[in-house]
């Protein structure tokens, strides 16, 4: 019986030619297609797919939250996240989220095939250029030095998100939307999260994001209350 898939990426030229990787055997059927975070989760809830291939860097929602939002509801669901940059930051990010495995886009067509198959029968899976690097800096004995800073630590992951989009720019209700949550609950988000954190205001918020590398924003964004 060949294993699900969910496809999770903001460009349908990606998801068309994954699907056509796929199509070449019979292990692995497409079950799904989704752009954008929110859209993934309630793909899973809807399809109940035994993998999701999911892109790192989703608009809004991105792969590591998204993962951590699937994997909330349904923690059978393996996942393999798929990403154009091999920094060992994402990497960490994205194995601390629950994702089974990470692979690169520059990978072959055989070592997409070989990291569905590894985390499909219980393994996991890092593409060789990433592995090597972690591997370096775990010899080093630099792996957490790059750490984020502990304050972070004590935040959920939901508030993790919330604070990212809140860095992003965007408003309450903005965010409201894109996490499928109601406008007061994510006021009060911002309100525990500056209470753990000490800060009084969104404008400290933000710069305490910047701080810890957990997004990044243009300089002279303007911070929307």
């Amino acid at each position: 019986m060949a294993f699900t898939v969910l496809l999770v990426d903001d460009h349908k030229i990606m998801r068309d030619g994954i699907k056509a990787i796929l199509s070449r055997g019979d292990e692995f059927r497409v079950v799904g297609e989704a752009e954008t975070g929110p859209d993934a989760v309630q793909s899973v809830k809807r399809h109940q797919p035994d993998l999701v291939l999911m892109d790192l860097g989703l608009p809004g929602l991105n792969g590591v939250e998204t993962t951590v939002e699937i994997l909330r509801f349904r923690p059978e669901c393996k996942i393999v996240i798929l990403s154009m940059y091999d920094d060992e930051n994402s990497v960490v990010s994205a194995i601390r989220s629950g994702a089974r495995a990470f692979i690169l886009k520059k990978a072959s067509d055989n070592d997409l095939l070989e990291a569905l198959r590894m985390v499909a029968r219980g393994g996991a899976y890092l593409s060789p250029q990433v592995s090597d690097r972690l591997l370096s800096r775990i010899q080093k004995g630099d792996l957490e030095s790059r750490a984020a800073p502990s304050a972070l630590e004590i935040l959920s992951p939901r508030e993790l998100q919330v604070l990212r989009l809140v860095a992003d720019g965007k408003t309450s209700k903005e965010i409201a939307v894109i996490l499928d949550l109601r406008e007061h609950t994510v006021r009060s988000y911002r309100k525990t999260m500056m209470k753990k954190l000490g800060v009084n205001n969104v404008a400290s918020l933000t710069q305490l994001a910047l701080s810890t590398g957990i997004t990044q924003l243009s300089r002279g964004q303007a911070v929307t209350e």
